[in-house]
């Protein structure tokens, strides 16, 4: 008899129930020995792989920032005073003045220009209530963009607000002397609407914009003005 006899005996003598049983397990198990095969090959491979560089554009870069310790600030200061004294040092204009142009709108050299050629302008606000206890509804209205030009007369007030912050401009409490001027302002819709929503207490309350002594200089060195 062959060495394959007993097995063959055996396997005929196994049930059917059996034998399907046996080849599953024989399945799963070579499954199992593929699966591990390739988890070690993976393993190795990413064991023997070189990790890359870091690209230096992606790591963060430190912001260089002026030096403003107490130190350096006082080195500055005694510099600009050593400047003061140097009777060689000419300067025709303030240093600021650059910097103030580049934070500058087109439309606010507009009105800018206006000022310096044309003087203060006024401005009124609303007030509704009693003298001592009146509410604000509506404040600085004027005409200046329209008057000076502007290309983006509903964007006045930003404008206004950035020439006041660069120091060019005050909003003075004191009327105009000529009163004749805030007519055409109190009858324009934007103040009729405001004093309709005020009731019958509203009011207006009459201001001025004017040029700041900087604001004037500014413009005389840095505008053509007419």
């Amino acid at each position: 008899m062959s060495e394959e006899g007993p097995a063959r005996e055996l396997w005929r003598a196994t049930p059917g129930l059996g034998r399907i049983a046996a080849l599953t397990g024989l399945r799963l198990a070579g499954e199992a020995a593929k699966a591990y095969g390739r988890t070690v090959l993976r393993v190795a491979r990413a064991a023997t792989a070189e990790t890359p560089a870091p690209v230096a554009d992606d790591a963060p870069r430190a912001r260089a920032t002026p030096d403003s310790s107490a130190a350096a600030l006082r080195r500055r200061g005694e510099e600009l005073l050593r400047e003061s004294a140097d009777i060689r040092l000419t300067q025709d204009s303030h240093p600021a003045y650059m910097r103030i142009l580049d934070a500058l709108a087109p439309d606010e050299g507009r009105i800018l220009r206006f000022l310096a050629e044309h003087g203060s302008q006024p401005a009124v606000d609303v007030r509704a209530g009693l003298p001592f206890a009146s509410e604000l509804r509506a404040q600085g209205l004027t005409m200046i963009a329209e008057e000076a030009g502007c290309s983006h007369a509903d964007r006045v007030y930003a404008y206004l607000n950035n020439l006041h912050r660069l120091g060019l401009v005050w909003f003075l409490r004191e009327p105009l002397k000529d009163a004749s001027r805030y007519q055409v302002l109190e009858a324009q819709p934007e103040v009729g609407e405001a004093l309709k929503g005020g009731g019958r207490t509203a009011r207006t309350v009459r201001r001025s914009i004017v040029l700041t002594p900087f604001g004037e200089d500014f413009c005389v060195t840095c505008l053509p003005l007419g």
